[in-house]
C-alpha cells in the first residue's frame, strides 16, 4: 500500500517529482499544492492543484506525506521556506532516490532530497534534509552535504568535502578533496574549485569563445 502524497509546486520540477514518484517508489502523488496567487490552473498530470491554505483540510497530514519540488530559486531560499513550512504544518517529508542511483552511505539521507538516476554516492557520506542531486553525480567518501543545497548534474565531489548549506554546485564542477564549500556559495558551470571557499562565494568558469573561423571553411568535418 503506497503512502499517499502532495507534492508543492506546479512548474516543471512538480512535473518530474510527480513522474519519478509515480513510477518508482512507495509514495502515490495524490495532488499538487501552491500559494494561492500563483495557483493559474486547477489541475496538473490529471490531479488538483489545491491552494496552500486549504491543503490540510483537503490532504491532512496525519495521513499524507509531502514534497516540496522546487528549484534553487533564491539560492535554496524559496524550497527552504516551504519545506519548513509544510513541516510545521505536520506533514512527513519525503524524499525520492532513485532506484538507478548507487546509493552506498548506508542511508544517510534527510528528508526532502531528491536524488535522480545514475547518481554515486559512496560510503561514510552524509547528506542533510532538503538536499537536490540531480543526475550523474559523483559524491566521494566521508564527504558531507549540508541542509537545503542543489548540485546540478555530473558534479564530481571528491572525498573528504563539506558543502555548506544553501549551496549550489552547477553543472560539470569539479571539488577537489579535503576541501571546505561556505554557505551559500555559488560554484557555476565546469568550475574547479582547488581550495576552500568562504561564505557567500561565487565562481564562475570562463566561457568558451567562438572560433574567428567559420564552420564553413572548416575542411576536415
Amino acid at each position: 500500500m503506497k503512502t499517499p502524497l502532495v507534492i508543492f509546486g506546479a512548474a516543471q520540477i512538480a512535473e518530474l517529482a510527480h513522474s519519478y514518484f509515480s513510477h518508482d517508489s512507495e509514495y502515490d502523488p495524490v495532488a499538487f499544492a501552491v500559494d494561492r496567487e500563483f495557483r493559474d490552473a486547477e489541475t496538473l498530470a490529471g490531479l488538483p492543484v489545491v491552494p496552500l491554505d486549504e491543503l490540510a483540510a483537503a490532504y491532512p497530514p496525519q495521513s499524507h506525506a509531502a514534497f516540496v519540488a522546487l528549484s534553487y530559486s533564491r539560492l535554496n531560499a524559496v524550497r527552504r521556506e516551504k519545506y519548513l513550512a509544510l513541516k510545521a504544518m505536520g506533514y512527513r517529508m519525503a524524499s525520492y532516490v532513485s532506484s538507478r542511483a548507487t546509493v552506498l552511505n548506508d542511508g544517510r539521507i534527510g528528508e526532502n532530497c531528491f536524488i535522480l538516476e545514475d547518481n554515486t554516492i559512496q560510503p561514510f557520506v552524509t547528506i542533510g534534509d532538503n538536499v537536490t542531486l540531480w543526475s550523474g553525480n559523483h559524491i566521494g567518501h566521508h564527504s558531507s552535504i549540508e541542509d537545503h543545497c542543489f548540485l546540478a548534474s555530473h558534479v564530481v565531489v571528491s572525498g573528504g568535502v563539506r558543502i555548506g548549506q544553501s549551496s549550489f554546485i552547477g553543472v560539470n564542477a569539479t571539488l577537489r578533496d579535503h576541501i571546505t564549500i561556505g554557505e551559500r556559495c555559488v560554484i557555476g558551470a565546469g568550475t574547479l574549485i582547488l581550495g576552500d571557499c568562504e561564505a557567500e562565494g561565487v565562481y564562475i568558469g570562463t566561457a568558451t569563445e567562438r572560433a574567428r573561423v567559420p564552420s564553413s571553411r572548416l575542411r576536415g568535418i
